[in-house]
């Protein structure tokens, strides 16, 4: 087993079902990590992968949902429920919290396996969004406290005269400013810093440019 492929986390109290599923899902090719209550799976180490996590509504100690509670503040795997107990307060209960999927037992095989290859990917996709976002924070954090005042100028379309003018310094000492922000920013235009800026946060200037 490739442990840098994406894992699949089943929390369910009945081993006979926890049984059924780690076989169905490995035989899928997929690899899972299967638990007994939701204390067991907060303990464990979670490899650093995309990942689902396939979740029993009803369980001793914490439920389900509030599993999913605790879980919302954190970068937690997309969720997909299964119940043998459903009803639909709390199947839309745990869609508006964020549950990619409310699965009913008996469950058809192929739908769960669907379920989870589509949670996979957008755990993928936020993984890689999420990456991106602290490369970009990496790089700001590169810049001196004046740079960080020129950035928002600079990603306004505004002139360096002008921004020397509002800023008390000179149109030079802006383009040197300029220089700097793109080589650490790493912005291979002036577009690309434009949506660097929004990605962070970063309001451009107020003001005509």
């Amino acid at each position: 087993m490739d442990f840098d492929s994406p894992v699949v986390f089943v929390v369910d109290d009945d081993h006979r079902v926890r049984e059924a599923l780690s076989s169905l899902i490995s035989a899928a090719g997929l690899r899972v990590e299967v638990f007994s209550s939701a204390a067991e799976f907060l303990e464990s180490e979670k490899p650093d992968v995309p990942a689902c996590l396939v979740l029993d509504l009803q369980l001793p100690g914490t439920s389900g949902l509030e599993l999913q509670q605790q879980l919302l503040d954190g970068d937690a795997a997309p969720i997909i429920f299964i119940s043998g107990h459903g009803d639909i307060p709390s199947s839309v209960r745990a869609i508006k919290a964020g549950a990619t999927e409310f699965l009913s037992k008996p469950f058809d095989d192929e739908e769960l396996l669907r379920a989870i290859h589509a949670a996979i990917g957008q755990d993928r996709i936020a993984r890689q969004k999420r990456s991106a976002l602290a490369e970009l924070q990496k790089r700001y954090s590169l810049l001196t406290p004046r740079e960080r005042e020129v950035l928002p100028f600079v990603v306004a379309g505004f002139a360096n005269k002008q921004t020397g003018a509002d800023l008390g310094t000179s149109e030079i000492t802006i383009g040197v400013h300029r220089g700097n922000i793109m080589r650490k920013m790493a912005a291979k235009s002036l577009a690309e810093l434009v949506r660097m800026a929004d990605k962070l946060g970063i309001p451009p200037a107020a003001g005509t440019a």
